[in-house]
């Protein structure tokens, strides 16, 4: 876990003013560090962009029935996979109101 762990400090190091993801380190995946932000994906685009990851590259998603979007993309840092994900709520459209009116 050497290399995720090393990673890890050199985000802290480079990144302090970003918003702070939840952080997952496996010891099945030794060398993937996992950031996952929560109900923000301005937080994961700003991510996205410091890590220089090609937005090309980013999968997106829906779950829980289709409320939740979830954004997800790998990329290397300091020798580490970077496993970068964000959840956010699918917006609800504005329900349409009838006026009754006739054109």
């Amino acid at each position: 876990m050497a290399a995720s762990l090393t990673a890890l400090v050199a985000l802290d190091a480079k990144f302090s003013h970003l918003p702070a993801p939840n952080v997952d380190l496996s010891p099945i995946f030794p060398a993937r560090l996992c950031l996952s932000l929560h109900d923000d994906l301005g937080a994961f685009e700003a991510w996205r962009e410091a890590l220089n990851i090609d937005p090309a590259t980013v999968v997106h998603r829906v779950q829980s029935g289709g409320g939740t979007r979830v954004l997800k993309v790998h990329g290397l840092f300091a020798g580490a996979d970077i496993e970068l994900v964000g959840f956010a709520p699918v917006p609800v459209p504005e329900p349409v109101v009838n006026t009754g009116a006739v054109s």
